[in-house]
């Protein structure tokens, strides 16, 4: 199991025992635009869904807070998303999370992609009743940097939004991701699919699914910034990860 501890806007935490984690794919509120992306993704070779909106469980040690993700070659990426995570009250919080995936993985299986990179999470969360009136206001971006020297991605980025080659290894960051929530299905829907399946338990995390990538953008980055923000207050949920490439192996 994965301990997670998340700061609450009133200055107080909440540590989580996580003891499942699903991750939801074709999760767009649209299935119109769903069928689409099924029809892009077959002709790359990624096998469709049985159906639609699909959920796949992971590991549980694979909910992270961390700033580095080890990968194995450089056909890896994140995805913006929100996760839903049960405290041990069984409260609903709110957070940022990136699911890095393994897209080598992905054509021979998406269940297997999910479960080869962790989900990353924001350290900071809100109170799902909190933000519940006006979530489909809630932007959700993604920004990724490539290491300026062309290497394994194993710098330190600046962390101030830009980046550069000076300040920390990587190339100025570009938008990747950049919608709001009104895109995907909500909180409530899963929390309502969980609550039928019996999973609605405390230690639960539930990744969101993700929103368009921007074409033309190279996803196969050595850095990862994913915010959710609160236009209503201002207030930013962000999280980023430095991309590195693992050893080659011996045999």
């Amino acid at each position: 199991m994965a301990l997670l501890t998340f700061e609450l806007p009133d200055g107080t935490t909440r540590r989580v025992d996580v003891v499942q984690v699903l991750n939801a794919g074709y999760a767009g509120r649209s299935q119109d635009d769903v069928a689409a992306h099924v029809a892009e993704l077959a002709e790359l070779g990624v096998p469709a869904p049985s159906v639609t909106p699909a959920l796949y469980p992971v590991a549980p040690y694979l909910a992270q807070h961390t700033d580095r993700v080890s990968v194995q070659h450089g056909r890896t990426s994140g995805e913006a998303e929100w996760a839903l995570v049960v405290d041990g009250d069984g409260e609903l919080l709110l957070t940022a999370a990136c699911d890095h995936t393994d897209r080598e993985l992905e054509v021979h299986g998406v269940a297997w992609s999910k479960n080869a990179g962790p989900d990353v999470l924001a350290r900071r969360a809100w109170r799902l009743a909190d933000v519940q009136e006006r979530l489909d206001t809630l932007t959700l971006r993604a920004w990724v940097s490539h290491a300026a020297s062309g290497g394994s991605g194993d710098g330190v980025g600046s962390g101030d939004g830009v980046g550069s080659a000076g300040s920390g290894g990587f190339g100025k960051e570009t938008v990747i991701q950049d919608g709001t929530l009104a895109e995907l299905l909500t909180p409530g829907y899963w929390a309502e699919v969980l609550r039928e399946r019996g999973d609605l338990l405390p230690g639960t995390v539930l990744i969101s699914g993700t929103i368009p990538m921007a074409e033309g953008v190279d996803q196969f980055a050595d850095r990862w910034r994913v915010e959710l923000g609160d236009p209503a207050t201002g207030d930013v949920i962000e999280l980023a990860y430095d991309v590195v490439r693992m050893p080659a192996p011996i045999g």
